[in-house]
């Protein structure tokens, strides 16, 4: 019995990454304002959180240990983050019994570390999704930073975050055309993402 080939879930992934990504830092960069940040709820729970979870379970299928962990992980972080923002919860960010910013920035922090991580382990993979991952990281810190020290969204280090957030999204979703094209053209169109492995 022949195995039974799967579509490469990578694309999937990094474009829910991306457009959750995208919208998030809009509103951290002050483009967006105030509740508008309840945007985002349902790219957190559907696209960035579901959607790329699932794909992180089938790269664990094609035996992508850094894409499986990459996308489960991330997409673990959007449900959590959406949890934050539904009463269902009982957490709410932002209201007087909810999270300070204090602890927003131990939450940023544990992201940013394991960032690094993945980021180190990308050096191995190519150039393009190694972008992605030290922008993510630098992201990270700036909003962890900015949650410190008070800052809102729009304001100091969490706008220059969120604006860098901006610049991460576009990259994962170069990513995610790199390997859209390589699929539908049998590998005759190939967007250069620089192989370093």
């Amino acid at each position: 019995m022949s195995e039974v080939k799967i579509a490469n879930p990578g694309p999937l992934g990094l474009s829910g990454f991306a457009l959750t990504t995208l919208v998030l830092s809009v509103w951290n960069g002050g483009i967006l304002s105030g509740a508008d940040v309840l945007i985002v709820v349902g790219l957190a729970v559907f696209y960035g959180g579901l959607a790329q979870f699932c794909a992180g379970m089938w790269e664990f299928r094609t035996g992508n240990t850094f894409g499986a962990t990459a996308f489960v992980s991330y997409g673990a972080f959007w449900l959590s983050f959406a949890a934050l923002f539904i009463p269902g919860f009982g957490i709410i960010f932002g209201s007087k019994t909810g999270p300070s910013g204090n602890a927003l920035g131990w939450y940023l922090v544990g992201w940013a570390i394991f960032t690094g991580i993945m980021m180190l382990a990308s050096f191995r993979t190519n150039g393009a999704t190694a972008l992605v991952f030290i922008l993510l990281f630098i992201t990270y810190v700036l909003l962890a930073i900015g949650a410190f020290n008070g800052a809102a969204a729009g304001d100091g280090l969490t706008k220059i975050g969120g604006y860098t957030g901006i610049l991460t999204a576009l990259a994962a979703w170069y990513v995610a055309l790199a390997g859209v094209l390589a699929g539908v053209s049998s590998g005759k169109i190939n967007l250069p993402v620089m192989p370093m492995a």
